[in-house]
């Protein structure tokens, strides 16, 4: 007897870390550099218009208290299905419709057998990109470092 692989207690969570990283470095993604790389969208029918809402964020101090209301933040989300029938998901933050279009079609692409050729013109600069501008932030955020030390003093001994 097979089993079921809706029942598997270990699923295979590849593919899903996949996604959630592409995912994310589309929503991460400049607008404009996302709209250099992939100029032309197949053909897709809309099942949810890109929207505009508000999402709340959620803190935690220090990374590990009790999770707090933060405030909210501007989203834009889109859901659309391929021509041959893949479904597409996009949320990204602001308002841009256009974005949020983008990257549901790039995600639905990457369901495809499009997607060995999408990772290398697509996400592999998107990432190189991003990798550029996190390390610029942080050698920007590095040099305004300031060190503290004291000084022994004589009666301190």
């Amino acid at each position: 007897m097979t089993p079921d692989p809706n029942l598997d207690p270990t699923p295979d969570t590849t593919a899903h870390s996949d996604r959630k990283a592409w995912m994310g470095l589309l929503a991460r993604a400049s607008p404009g550099q996302l709209a250099g790389l992939l100029p032309d969208l197949p053909a897709h029918d809309i099942l949810r218009a890109p929207e505009i809402g508000a999402v709340m964020v959620r803190g935690r101090i220090g990374g590990t208290g009790a999770p707090f209301n933060l405030g909210e933040m501007t989203v834009t989300r889109c859901v659309l299905r391929l021509a041959d029938g893949v479904v597409g998901h996009a949320h990204v933050q602001g308002r841009d419709r256009a974005h949020a279009l983008r990257a549901a079609v790039v995600d639905a692409l990457m369901q495809t057998d499009a997607a060995a050729n999408l990772r290398q013109t697509v996400l592999t600069p998107l990432q190189t990109a991003e990798t550029t501008r996190r390390t610029t932030r942080a050698s920007k955020a590095a040099a305004t470092r300031v060190e503290f030390f004291t000084l022994v003093r004589g009666e301190d001994q």
